[in-house]
């Protein structure tokens, strides 16, 4: 999968979970999947509209009352779902960090991860993310032990190497898997 899309798909902090609702039969509307997710009105239907706007969702035509509307996946939210719902599975299975995957750097990065990495190597592969966020990000996955850091002592000056582990070596497995967008 591009990364784009990946960083697109993820960007909004309830996606990924919506995703993985509707895949799991959760009815298209919005007060149970509100009530399924857990999440705020405006967070969540701001990640709603994200979905809708990358054609991953849609409003079901003929379904539901205009102040009520039900919504159901698009042909391309049906390639997605599965691995969206995958990746919040083994986030719940790591002693419930499910607010780590809703950051919007987490996916990318362990997808960029799965091989050991230097900083700058992971930088180059996201190059919309600047250095503070990839900071940030390297940071709460490693203290979520998704995350392995190791300096390099061989070269000088001393680097650090990161590579996904535990749940997020897991993650970055699926998002190997994903199938390219188009």
């Amino acid at each position: 999968m591009d990364i784009t899309t990946l960083v697109n798909m993820t960007s909004r902090a309830w996606s990924l979970k919506i995703l993985a609702l509707l895949h799991q039969g959760v009815p298209g509307r919005q007060a149970p999947l509100l009530a399924a997710a857990h999440a705020s009105r405006t967070s969540f239907v701001a990640s709603l509209n994200h979905l809708i706007d990358l054609n991953l969702m849609e409003r079901n035509p003929g379904h539901g009352h205009p102040l009520r509307p039900e919504f159901r996946l698009t042909a391309e939210g049906h390639k997605f779902a599965p691995y969206a719902s995958e990746i919040v599975q083994a986030a719940e299975q790591s002693d419930d960090r499910l607010i780590v995957i809703q950051k919007t750097w987490t996916v990318p990065v362990l997808a960029a991860t799965k091989e050991p990495r230097r900083f700058s190597e992971v930088k180059s592969t996201l190059p919309m993310v600047n250095d503070r966020a990839l900071s940030q990000s390297l940071d709460l996955l490693q203290k979520n032990d998704w995350l392995r850091r190791e300096v390099d002592t061989v070269c000088r000056p001393p680097r650090p190497i990161y590579q996904a582990q535990n749940a997020g070596l897991n993650i970055s497995k699926i998002v190997d898997s994903m199938p390219l967008r188009g």
